[in-house]
């Protein structure tokens, strides 16, 4: 693949050493592992090839990769997450992870633990002492990779389709052009997106980058509200003939006892 061709690629990353399936792209291998999530969609992995986004050992197959071709390829370390440095690796006292937890009970060996604003992984707690390990979770792992490019995306209106969807999780954007510029409709879901901002910073670059955007244009679209239904809000009593009248318990025109 050439170098700034996006792609698709289903792939299962493996712990090479125990054999143990740690992500994948494909329900069938999710289940056939008992690692299926539901409510996930499983979809391939929208990549630029040697964009530096992932790891250097996986950046450098895809580079040498053919479409519709079945990959699978060790990747030691060094090229992986690196080697785990014993100098991330802290104890400290049960107290002051307490202090740091807001349920203890959420505590768990191998769970996230955030200790002054750094985030690490708990490996050993026992005798009033607690060790925290902020390397990388897969730091030290040689990953197995099987891998195939199931789709080489062609037409800059695709390509533009691909790369927002891959860096937002979202769906439904309407993009249109005039020349090189380009204007997109985000879909309603961004709009309640509180990352939304960064997110439009970071896709004028990627579209720069990666189909020569010029200028990149956001648009929302906030549909007006749908007026409620005049009978509503109308009075309760049929016999009442006050038009103003929005009391539902008005007793207009009742008989008094």
């Amino acid at each position: 693949m050439e170098e700034g061709t996006i792609v698709h690629v289903d792939y299962d990353l493996y712990n090479a050493d125990s054999g143990d399936l740690i992500e994948t792209t494909r329900e069938e291998v999710a289940k056939e592992h008992d690692l299926h999530q539901e409510g996930r969609t499983y979809t391939p992995l929208v990549c630029v090839v040697g964009a530096g986004n992932l790891i250097s050992g996986f950046e450098d197959s895809l580079l040498e990769a053919e479409a519709d071709k079945d990959i699978s390829l060790e990747i030691a370390p060094a090229d992986a997450y690196g080697d785990k440095d014993p100098d991330q690796i802290e104890t400290i006292s049960v107290d002051k992870l307490l202090r740091h937890v807001r349920d203890p009970k959420s505590l768990y060996i191998g769970g996230p633990v955030s200790i002054e604003g750094r985030q690490g992984t708990l490996s050993y707690l026992a005798a009033g002492r607690a060790r925290i390990d902020y390397n990388h979770p897969m730091a030290g792992r040689t990953l197995k990779y099987d891998y195939k490019i199931v789709k080489v995306i062609e037409g800059k209106e695709e390509k533009v389709a691909a790369l927002l969807e891959a860096n937002t999780g979202q769906e439904g954007f309407e993009v249109s052009f005039d020349g090189d510029d380009i204007s997109i409709i985000v879909p309603q879901t961004m709009l309640f997106d509180p990352n939304a901002a960064m997110q439009k910073f970071r896709l004028v670059t990627v579209l720069r980058d990666s189909v020569e955007a010029g200028k990149v244009s956001f648009v929302e679209v906030h549909e007006p509200r749908v007026a409620a239904d005049a009978d509503d809000s109308s009075c309760g009593n049929p016999s009442c003939e006050d038009p103003s009248c929005e009391v539902t318990d008005c007793d207009a025109g009742s008989e008094e006892e």
